[in-house]
């Protein structure tokens, strides 16, 4: 989408609608911690400094929509996201990764997103440049003189003139059937540059944080030589390789890494799933509660702003707005340490998903299942369509499933949908050729899903 971050929260609400169903509360309190970003920044003096992001805490079952409203927020920000799971996280010593280096990845997806904006404002000249480096090794141009540059005895009597001017008719016939795609299987020589770093990855031995290697490994790949390898590839491959290389020389990476670590110091959206995997059961203290609250511990200074030292500089991350999301089916957010609970000051529950809910699902949003199921079949030239009662029966499906088996909330439209088109998608295309209609009615989704509800022993249906 790459929206500006000033929409106003209703239009940030009106968005998420367009891909989630219900949710109000969450939806609007999403909305508000991301129009706060746009208000502090234009937030005069000191003052702006101090307004720090008010991170959320999401709360409910699985499939009901917490990671999807956190994608397509940052989706509508522009902004750098990264999710993570918090128990990927453990404390120091025991294994696991460190939690820093959620912060380094945001870093790095926010490289790639500026670098990404920077490579298509030069794009053009890029391509002009590219067409210039595949049409040389297509047709070389004639030196200066006049004479083409392989040359032997018996053309030397060819006027110099005519030479250089069949050349460039030559030149532009080629010039206008590589824009045109004609050329694209036909084989080339280009040169391509690779940085000689073999070897480099063991360094360091295990005795190395994290960041301190990969810095190295940056150090020395920029102080040995780069290598020009000749390669032999169609003109379409060429062209892909060398827009990469004449893109990278046209932006100044420097001014991509400054303005990576503002974006994401500034606008960065960390998410943090599963955080009720983390929190103590009880008040016995086991080993694994030890360690679960070694990690909330480990999370607290990054949450509440520190310097983060990655390759590309040091961020700080007191203005990343951090949305933790989790179940706490087993746990409660109060089970969480004080410190951490107070680093998530909005709370929002997110509601269970009902029949109704599921209907919608697979009717409103941009990316219904239904509709990624009818771009599947077109792919072979077949058209599905549903009928609004199948579409009701198939929602009726899925809900009575979540409530006899385990909620596991809008994943369950997949399996449902699956067991009942899977039978479709085999037979197409031998039984079902190109052209042909398929119709969705309520007496096929009564058929195909007979007996999933009532059949207690469904271990294949449960994720």
């Amino acid at each position: 989408m790459n929206m500006q971050l000033n929409l106003t929260p209703q239009q940030i609400v009106n968005e998420l609608d367009k891909y989630i169903i219900g949710q109000a509360e969450a939806k609007k309190n999403v909305a508000i911690a991301l129009r706060n970003r746009w208000r502090r920044m234009n937030v005069p003096g000191d003052m702006k400094t101090e307004i720090m992001p008010n991170n959320i805490l999401m709360i409910g079952a699985t499939g009901v929509g917490k990671t999807e409203i956190a994608r397509r927020l940052a989706n509508i920000a522009d902004a750098p996201f990264i999710k993570v799971e918090a128990s990927k996280f453990t404390e120091v010593g025991y294994v696991g990764r460190d939690v820093e280096g959620m912060v380094r990845d945001l870093v790095a997806q926010s490289v790639s997103l500026v670098e990404s904006r920077k490579k298509a404002e030069v794009k053009e000249k890029a391509e002009a440049i590219v067409e210039d480096i595949i049409l040389n090794a297509l047709i070389p141009p004639v030196k200066p003189n006049g004479l083409p540059k392989h040359t032997n005895a018996t053309n030397q009597e060819t006027p110099p003139q005519t030479e250089a001017e069949l050349n460039e008719r030559t030149r532009e016939r080629f010039r206008e059937k590589i824009r045109n795609g004609e050329l694209e299987d036909r084989k080339i020589e280009i040169s391509v540059q690779q940085p000689n770093t073999s070897g480099i990855g063991m360094i360091g031995g295990g005795m190395m944080d994290e960041a301190s290697l990969i810095n190295m490994q940056e150090m020395l790949g920029s102080i040995m030589p780069k290598q020009a390898k000749k390669r032999k590839v169609t003109i379409a491959e060429a062209r892909r390789l060398l827009m990469e290389a004449e893109s990278a020389k046209l932006i100044d990476m420097d001014e991509v890494k400054e303005e990576a670590l503002s974006k994401a110091a500034n606008s960065g959206i960390i998410f943090i799933d599963e955080i009720d995997k983390i929190a103590s059961g009880g008040s016995k203290k086991s080993g694994a509660d030890v360690s679960r609250e070694g990690v909330q511990r480990d999370l607290l200074p990054i949450v509440e702003g520190s310097a983060v030292n990655t390759k590309f500089g040091v961020i700080k991350t007191d203005h990343v707005l951090f949305i933790a999301a989790g179940a706490f089916h087993v746990s409660k957010p109060s089970d969480l340490i004080p410190e951490l609970q107070g680093r998530f000051p909005i709370r929002v529950e997110l509601e269970k998903l009902t029949k109704d809910d599921f209907y919608r699902i697979l009717k409103e949003p941009r990316t219904a299942l239904t509709k990624q199921y009818a771009a599947l079949f077109k792919a072979e030239e077949v058209e599905l369509q549903f009928t609004d009662d199948a579409l009701e029966a198939i929602a009726e499906t899925a809900f009575e499933i979540n409530e006899e088996v385990e909620n596991i909330g809008a994943r369950r439209l997949h399996t449902v949908m699956s067991r009942l088109l899977n039978d479709l998608l085999y037979d197409v295309p031998e039984e079902i050729g190109p052209n042909a209609k398929i119709s969705i009615t309520k007496e096929m989704v009564d058929e195909k899903l007979a007996g999933l509800v009532k059949n207690k022993d469904l271990n294949q249906f449960i994720l």
